[in-house]
């Protein structure tokens, strides 16, 4: 073997054991084991010398929330530079994409915060608030939330966790640096290069360093389970079951939604969609991230559906960097949740600024891995509800949150369908 051979060759050491379980299995592992400790602590009526250690136990939860809260800003704000930068959007039928995509997410969080507000999951179990945790004004100023929406200081919504200003001042940047780079494509200069790969490298920076927070989140499912379990028993996971249902109603209704536009809005018949679509829905469920089924979406969406390809291109490919309605579906409903089971209701005018917060934060939100769980800090933030319970969340996301990416496959594969109108291709097309 020559020196270059030996530089060559990528690093083929294999990974530690543990490194090798999925993260799934991982989150089923870490439930049994906290539910079995929590028993053992005492379900429901722990002894006095046992309720010190029960306090460290939600400590691993704490942790990572904080860090998934730390990053969930400039997270979002590379992730909408990035794919400004890299996504090839054009004109006309760029400004219907726009309209379809912001209409399908709006009416998901409609719908979510409909089956959350008739079903009440929340209602079955009841949470303390956590000590100290901040409550939303009940009053409403539309005025005041638009003079919001302009920061004070170009950082201060990455430290207010403001995702409405931090939107505001990525789509600026985007948009200007989109104008940049096709005047010095024109001009042929190399210049918009360097920022796109700068823009990229910090992306993926922060994308790394959301791995190493993930990897930690059956830790803080043991402990925030144990916790629980210990001190309240069982009956807080009676409304956990019944969130489930919840969710699992609301995105059927969305997917009701989506064949509805279909059948009304374009040539393709809904059963046809259904069958055509099949494998994507299967890689989608089995994969749990609609940027790896983008490629089978786009395959089936042609020789399936029979889409053609500018169609199926916009919807699959530009679309799915941009949609995520099953995520925004499920952070509404998360929130609204939270608030019934701690006994915190959330107005109307703060439901209202839920579906703000749900829509900006589902922008660019594609590519990030646990997108929802992410996302998800912001929206509690924005109408005061505490953080601390989203670990309970985790114990069932993992189930959720394939579900919810069918969804955000199938709102792709509803768009394509939308943007080829009501005429079939051709022959000569096809």
């Amino acid at each position: 073997m020559n020196e270059t051979d030996s530089i060559d060759k990528p690093n083929t050491k294999p990974r530690p054991w543990w490194q090798r379980i999925p993260l799934t299995l991982q989150i089923v592992i870490a439930l049994i084991l906290a539910i079995a400790l929590g028993i053992a602590l005492g379900a429901g009526n722990p002894s006095p010398a046992n309720k010190s250690f029960i306090e460290t136990l939600a400590i691993p939860a704490e942790l990572v929330l904080k860090a998934l809260r730390a990053l969930a800003t400039p997270l979002i704000l590379m992730a909408v530079l990035h794919t400004f930068m890299t996504t090839s959007i054009p004109g006309t039928a760029g400004r219907r994409l726009a309209v379809l995509l912001f209409t399908n997410t709006t009416v998901a969080i409609v719908i979510g915060l409909f089956v959350a507000n008739v079903l009440r999951p929340g209602t079955w179990g009841r949470l303390a608030p956590p000590g100290g945790a901040q409550t939303a004004p009940k009053s409403f100023d539309p005025w005041g939330l638009l003079r919001d929406a302009v920061p004070q200081a170009i950082l201060q919504p990455l430290v207010d966790n403001n995702v409405i200003q931090l939107i505001v001042i990525a789509l600026s940047f985007a948009i200007v640096l989109r104008a940049i780079k096709s005047e010095q494509i024109a001009q042929r200069k190399r210049g918009y290069q360097a920022i796109e790969d700068i823009i990229g490298i910090l992306f993926d920076c922060i994308i790394r360093i959301l791995h190493w927070v993930i990897a930690l989140v059956p830790l803080a499912v043991f402990g925030i389970v144990g916790k629980t379990v210990a001190e309240k028993g069982f009956e807080p996971f009676k409304s956990l079951g019944a969130f489930v249902v919840a969710v699992l109603v609301g995105l059927a209704l969305q997917a009701c939604y989506y064949l509805t536009r279909v059948k009304f809005g374009s040539w393709v018949n809904p059963l046809n969609f259904l069958r055509g679509g099949t494998d994507a829905f299967l890689t989608a469920f089995s994969t749990d991230s609609s940027v790896a089924t983008m490629p089978i979406t786009f395959e089936v969406l042609q020789t399936k559906i029979g889409l053609r390809e500018s169609s199926a291109s916009l919807g699959a490919l530009v679309g799915s960097n941009f949609n995520n309605d099953g995520t925004a579906l499920y952070e509404a409903m998360s929130a609204l949740f939270i608030s019934q089971v701690i006994g915190q209701n959330l107005s109307i005018p703060q439901q209202f600024v839920v579906i703000l917060t749900s829509i900006f934060a589902s922008v660019g939100a594609a590519g990030i891995p646990e997108a929802g769980l992410v996302t998800m800090t912001l929206v509690f933030s924005s109408v005061g509800l505490p953080t601390q319970y989203i670990a309970l969340l985790i114990t069932v996301d993992w189930f959720l949150d394939r579900c919810r990416t069918v969804i955000n496959v199938m709102g792709d594969m509803t768009v394509s369908a939308l943007l080829d109108g009501k005429k079939p291709r051709s022959l000569d097309e096809a």
